[in-house]
C-alpha cells in the first residue's frame, strides 16, 4: 500500500528531493566526469547491449551486469546470478536468475518474486514453476529472478533497508522502473535489474507476491482487465478474486505495462511463510499462461471458468480506530453486505472498545492476521464492484 500521500510526495521524498537540488548545484562541476560516466553506463530505452559476463563466479555460476537470453545456449537451463547495486561496503548485491531457454524460439516470459522479502510463497511459486520447465520441449524462454530485495530478503522484511540516512526502510515496489543514478540504492538497483535483466527479456511478464507481515489475504491476482493481454493471463487462474484495478504507480507490474509489455501481479495468502495449497493455484495457472503463449504444450489446467470468481474494481479498507485485540467476525473470501459487523476490538480488561462494520457490498479479500492492533492499522480490505473507481488508488499498510 502507498506511502504516498494523494496531495503529493511524502516527506521523505521532499527532503530527497531537496537535498538533490542543493548537492546537484553545489558539486556540479566536480561530478562531471563521473555523471557522463555513468550516463554513458545506462542503457537506451530499449537496450540491446547483449549479455556482460563481469567474469566472476559465485558457487559455479557466472555473474553477469546485463544479459540477453538470445545470447544463452537454447534447450538448456541456465542459472546465473545478477549483478545489482553496490553495498556501503562496495560489494554487491546479487541476484539468482534462472532461464529456461527452450529447444525452438518463441515469446519470452519473465517471472519475479521477492520484491518484498517476508513473502515466501510468492518465491516458492516461482521456484516450482520452473522446476517443471523441460527446456527441451520448449518454444521460448522463461526467465525467474526470485530474490529481487536480496537485503530484504535476507532480514525477512517487506522494506529494503538502506543505509543512505541511517537505517531507511524503503518499499521497493513504489521504485520502479528506478533509476540507476538515483539518491538511494533500491532505485538504482531498481533501475539496473529493470533496464538490464527485465525489460530486454519479456514479452510479458508476471511480478508474484503474498500479503504482507501481520496481513493475511485471499488467492487473488491484480490487473487491467481493460487490457486484453492482460485478461487473457489473469483469467487463466483458478483463483477465487480478481481485483481488476491498475493500483498505482511505482509497483513493477505497472513498470512493465507502461513500457508496453503486458503484466500482472498474483496475490499468494500471508507472509513468511509456505501456503503449499494456495501456491498450487498458481503454479497451475502460470503453467496455463505459458501454454496460452506457446511456451510449453499440454492441455490446460483449471482457470477461472472452473471456479466461481469474484471480480471487482476497487478495495474497502477498515481501519482500527482504537487499540487492543482484534476479532475477526468473518473469514477470507466471505461475502458482506454493508452494515454487516466484520470485526471487534477489545481493551486489556476485555471490554469491547469498538465494533468495525463494512461500508460495501463485496468479498472479504484481506484481514489483519495480528492478533493485537493500534488504531490506524488496517484490519480488513473489501474486494467490491465500484461504479467510477478511481485511477492509480493507493492504499494504506
Amino acid at each position: 500500500m502507498s506511502d504516498k500521500s494523494k496531495n503529493g510526495i511524502d516527506r521523505r521524498n521532499f527532503m530527497i528531493a531537496s537535498l538533490a537540488t542543493v548537492g546537484a548545484s553545489a558539486g556540479l562541476a566536480a561530478a562531471a566526469d563521473a555523471a557522463d560516466a555513468q550516463d554513458t553506463a545506462t542503457p537506451a530505452s530499449n537496450p540491446g547491449s547483449g549479455t556482460v559476463y563481469t567474469g566472476d563466479t559465485i558457487e559455479g555460476k557466472k555473474v553477469v551486469s546485463a544479459l540477453d537470453v538470445n545470447d544463452l545456449e537454447p534447450g538448456k537451463k541456465h542459472l546465473l546470478y545478477f549483478q545489482g547495486v553496490e553495498m556501503p561496503t562496495g560489494q554487491y548485491w546479487y541476484v539468482s536468475v534462472t532461464v529456461a531457454k527452450g529447444a525452438k524460439p518463441g515469446k519470452r516470459g519473465v517471472l519475479t518474486s521477492g520484491v518484498h522479502g517476508d513473502e515466501m510463497s510468492s518465491i516458492h511459486t516461482v521456484q516450482t514453476v520452473m522446476n517443471q520447465l523441460d527446456p527441451a520441449q520448449m518454444s521460448g524462454t522463461v526467465m525467474a529472478v526470485t530474490d529481487v530485495a536480496r537485503p530484504a530478503i535476507e532480514g525477512m522484511q517487506r522494506r529494503w533497508p538502506n543505509q543512505g540516512r541511517g537505517i531507511d526502510l524503503i518499499d521497493m515496489n513504489r521504485e520502479w522502473p528506478g533509476n540507476e543514478n538515483g539518491l538511494t540504492a533500491p532505485s538504482r538497483h531498481a533501475g539496473l535489474l529493470f533496464n538490464r535483466l527485465l525489460r530486454p527479456n519479456a514479452d510479458f511478464a508476471i511480478d508474484f507476491h503474498t500479503g504482507t507481515t501481520g496481513f493475511e489475504v485471499t488467492a487473488f491476482n491484480i490487473g487491467g482487465l481493460d487490457v486484453p493481454e492482460v485478461k487473457a493471463m489473469v483469467e487463466l487462474y483458478p483463483v477465487g478474486q480478481i481485483f481488476d484495478n491498475h493500483v498505482y504507480p511505482g509497483v513493477l507490474h505497472n513498470a512493465f505495462m507502461d513500457v508496453g509489455i503486458p503484466s500482472f501481479t498474483p496475490e499468494i495468502g500471508a507472509a513468511r511463510v509456505l501456503d503449499l495449497e494456495m501456491i498450487s493455484l498458481f503454479v497451475e495457472g502460470t503453467m496455463n499462461v505459458l501454454k496460452h503463449h506457446g511456451i510449453v504444450a499440454g492441455p490446460m489446467g483449471r482457470t477461472g471458468k472452473d471456479v466461481n470468481v469474484f471480480v471487482g474494481n476497487s478495495a474497502f479498507p477498515i481501519l482500527a480506530t482504537q487499540g487492543g485485540i482484534v476479532e475477526h467476525l468473518v473469514k477470507l473470501n466471505d461475502k458482506v453486505e454493508p452494515g454487516q459487523r466484520v470485526a471487534i476490538q477489545r481493551n486489556s480488561f476485555g471490554e469491547v472498545v469498538a465494533e468495525y462494520t463494512s461500508g460495501v457490498a463485496g468479498e472479504i479479500t484481506g484481514q489483519r492476521s495480528d492478533a493485537m492492533s493500534e488504531p490506524g492499522n488496517p484490519l480488513a480490505f473489501i474486494l467490491f464492484h465500484k461504479v467510477a473507481p478511481e485511477e492509480g488508488q493507493s492504499y494504506p499498510e
